[in-house]
């Protein structure tokens, strides 16, 4: 059995929670029909991109693939398509450009 840590858990200490936080509060995000988190929003759209993916199809598919070692990535729940476009219509875009 593998006791290793995945390559992408490993970046995410990386990542300034403080500033993300603020970025947060700066732009509103978190409106009230919003069914998923900023957080596990970057997190998925993070994977999406080191994982070259491109569709909503595909984002959706790759990681649930990993099955239940989703949750040792960072992801509190499955990442639905329905949910993640969703998220992508609600939330500020100006959060994660500024984050980034």
């Amino acid at each position: 059995m593998n006791q290793g840590h995945a390559i992408f858990q490993r970046l995410i200490p990386f990542l300034p929670d403080r500033k993300f936080r603020r970025c947060i509060a700066c732009y509103q995000g978190k409106p009230a029909r919003a069914t998923t988190s900023c957080w596990g929003r970057y997190l998925t759209m993070a994977f999406a991109q080191l994982a070259y993916r491109e569709g909503l199809r595909d984002i959706e598919a790759c990681p649930r693939a990993l099955g239940s070692k989703l949750y040792h990535l960072g992801f509190r729940a499955k990442v639905a398509r329905f949910t993640l476009a969703d998220a992508n219509e609600t939330l500020d875009w100006r959060i994660f450009a500024e984050f980034a």
